[in-house]
């Protein structure tokens, strides 16, 4: 990467989303002319906050145009994070047709950008890990990244009020390479849910590397929480940068 490229400009916009709806964004971009490859950061379920904000800006710093959608707006609108992600736990989670449709329009903005190559992926942390592999079985991507994204194999437990289905049977459906990064430690999704994820992944001959690491849990990139890895989280965006470079150029 040259110095250069290092420059980027992060701002808020506005965009259409599932039906029609405009909802907002968080946008990065580098400053050089391009052509980039473009992702959608497909938030946590704590929502549109700072460290999905940073995401954002981390990729657009390495090359990358991306876009962060608001998926709580509705429930919320105009409420901080965490006020805007309790509502949408109290709903049951944001619906899957809805999330496909915020991201195909987010996919969208972002692809009409003057130096944007055609080129996208997405990536998603706990439930946005999740949701980008539902946007890769949905939409034609060229990578995805699910980040210890829960219930893709097994369902939720029905204490926790979510109303998301299991997204396995949808694995033939993957449209891209996937790229899965877990933490030993974790149970939502456990290491034994993650070798069901791989082994279909591989009866169906699609395309991924799924990594898990030793002495991490859920949540080990939040670098403002107690789950924060350090070795894990360094790792890991060495992965992801290697990983959108080879796919998304």
């Amino acid at each position: 990467m040259r110095a250069m490229d290092e420059a980027m400009r992060a701002e808020t916009v506005k965009f259409a989303g599932h039906g029609g709806d405009e909802i907002e964004g968080y946008l990065g971009q580098p400053l050089g002319g391009g052509p980039y490859g473009a992702v959608v950061v497909i938030h946590h379920m704590p929502g549109y906050d700072r460290e999905s904000k940073e995401h954002v800006r981390r990729l657009a710093a390495a090359g990358f145009l991306a876009l962060c959608p608001n998926l709580h707006v509705r429930e919320a609108p105009g409420a901080s994070p965490d006020d805007a992600a309790a509502a949408a736990r109290a709903a049951g989670g944001v619906p899957d047709d809805r999330l496909v449709g915020d991201v195909a329009g987010a996919i969208a903005h972002l692809t009409a950008l003057p130096s944007a190559s055609g080129k996208v992926g997405t990536i998603g942390y706990c439930s946005g890990g999740r949701q980008s592999f539902l946007a890769a079985c949905s939409l034609p991507l060229d990578a995805a990244v699910d980040c210890y994204g829960a219930f893709v194999v097994e369902a939720p437990p029905p204490e926790r009020g979510l109303r998301m289905t299991p997204l396995l049977e949808r694995a033939g459906d993957l449209s891209c390479p996937l790229l899965g990064l877990f933490g030993a430690d974790d149970q939502f999704p456990a290491p034994a849910e993650t070798a069901r994820l791989g082994a279909e992944l591989t009866r169906l001959g699609k395309a991924h590397e799924l990594h898990t690491y030793e002495g991490a849990g859920h949540a080990f990139f939040s670098v403002d929480r107690p789950a924060y890895r350090v070795e894990a989280a360094v790792d890991g965006w060495r992965r992801v940068l290697a990983f959108f470079g080879e796919h998304l150029g």
